[in-house]
């Protein structure tokens, strides 16, 4: 197998030690800019990249460029520390005191076991890895979606997360809609301080721990029980901060720390922001899309009235194409006789059967206006300001869990009498 190299920085003379080889490896380019390499793998000139610069150039942007470009990255490093930095990242890294043969060898190496032009994972090679940290729990994700127009996905999530926190899970809330992020006003949380941004930042610099995980997403304390809370990004311009490749790092660290990481994100699915550009850009539904491939569940919520459903469906359809294969979970918010029928759940059912995919609806989540806006308004869950309305019964149902109506002291008795004064 033949492989074309492109070489950043090499002040070694390595680039000509490879050529003297005459192997099957060769030197496509030398190039003193770490822009231009990408360009280069970009371009298809180069099937891997060779970073012999100095390593703390090499962050986790450069990385994720050459691999989401089909491209292997061997980086030359000597120290222990950014060698495992590096490796965190996704790099492959060596000595830079090895010689050409070994690196030209590590080269056919780390090519061969990738699917050319294919992003994709690193292959192991014999280096030591940074052990993840805590250790071997493996957390659920579950994202929250649905279509544009207000279903309730914020509604859904939140109150999900507590549920599920409330039967004893170690839970993370993340707000990762690139367009509205909305869960710290729904609980009357700082904004400013975006948690996901701070979560990718930190996988990005590749120093995402216990500590960092801490800082950037704050205890939330809900009747009695906790569980983390990342904020969104306070303003939509900076969606940028949510890259896919950071976002993957993410959720890959907090399934070893949490048992469930519950994902509220906006409704686009589609990438057709590469249809606007000559070479790869950043794509802001990339965050909701890497999401729903992610997600061992996706719950899609639906607004169900005559808007509401044919959206679902619509939306369904884009689902297939990013995730296929995906079984969501349809669920209908705001069920409601007006809107609906005078059987709003058999109406739905039916119309479901009749025009919808292949998903069945697997929950039915009631219209209460007023304990929704009693629950904003407090800046807490359903569970806390209205543990016995439907609404919340139902979501505590959906997340698995029953929950049985608590009876007021001051509720008369059946057969009581009621005296006057």
């Amino acid at each position: 197998m033949s492989a074309s190299v492109v070489v950043w920085a090499d002040t070694i003379g390595m680039s000509d030690g490879i050529e003297a080889l005459r192997s099957s490896v060769t030197i496509a380019r030398q190039c003193d800019d770490l822009l231009e390499t990408i360009a280069l793998v970009e371009s298809g000139l180069a099937d891997a990249a060779v970073l012999a610069g100095p390593s703390p150039d090499v962050d986790a942007h450069v990385i994720d460029g050459l691999r989401e470009r089909g491209a292997a990255v061997l980086v030359l490093v000597d120290d222990a520390a950014e060698r495992r930095r590096l490796e965190e990242l996704g790099a492959v890294c060596e000595s830079a005191m090895s010689t050409p043969q070994a690196i030209a060898d590590l080269l056919e190496l780390t090519l061969a076991a990738l699917p050319r032009h294919q992003p994709t994972a690193v292959p192991a090679v014999d280096h030591p890895t940074h052990p993840p940290e805590p250790s071997a729990t493996r957390g659920q994700v579950v994202a929250v979606w649905g279509p544009v127009g207000s279903p309730g996905r914020t509604t859904v999530a939140v109150n999900y997360a507590v549920e599920s926190a409330l039967a004893g899970a170690r839970v993370a809330l993340l707000d990762a809609d690139t367009y509205g992020a909305s869960v710290s006003a729904y609980l009357g949380l700082m904004e400013e301080s975006a948690g996901m941004a701070q979560l990718c930042r930190l996988s990005d610099q590749g120093v995402l721990d216990r500590s960092g995980y801490e800082r950037a997403c704050p205890l939330l304390h809900v009747s009695g029980v906790r569980l983390r809370v990342a904020t969104g990004l306070p303003r939509p311009h900076r969606w940028p901060e949510l890259r896919k490749a950071s976002l993957e790092r993410v959720l890959d660290y907090l399934r070893t720390v949490v048992d469930l990481v519950v994902i509220d994100v906006a409704a686009p699915l589609e990438l057709d922001e590469e249809l606007s550009f000559d070479t790869a850009a950043p794509q802001r539904n990339a965050a909701s899309a890497v999401v729903v491939e992610q997600a061992d569940e996706v719950i899609a919520v639906g607004q169900a009235d005559a808007i509401g459903v044919p959206r679902l469906i619509k939306a369904l359809e884009q689902l297939e194409e990013v995730s296929p294969g995906s079984v969501p979970r349809v669920v209908f918010n705001k069920v409601r006789r007006e809107s609906v029928g005078t059987h709003p759940e058999r109406q739905l059912r039916q119309t479901w059967d009749r025009f919808g995919p292949a998903a069945p609806i697997r929950g039915y989540l009631p219209w209460e206006p007023e304990t929704t806006a009693e629950a904003l308004l407090a800046g807490t869950a359903l569970a806390e300001c209205a543990p016995n309305s439907s609404l919340r019964i139902a979501i505590a149902q959906l997340a698995g869990h029953d929950v049985v109506p608590r009876r007021s002291l001051f509720a008369p008795r059946r057969g009581a009498r009621v005296t006057g004064s």
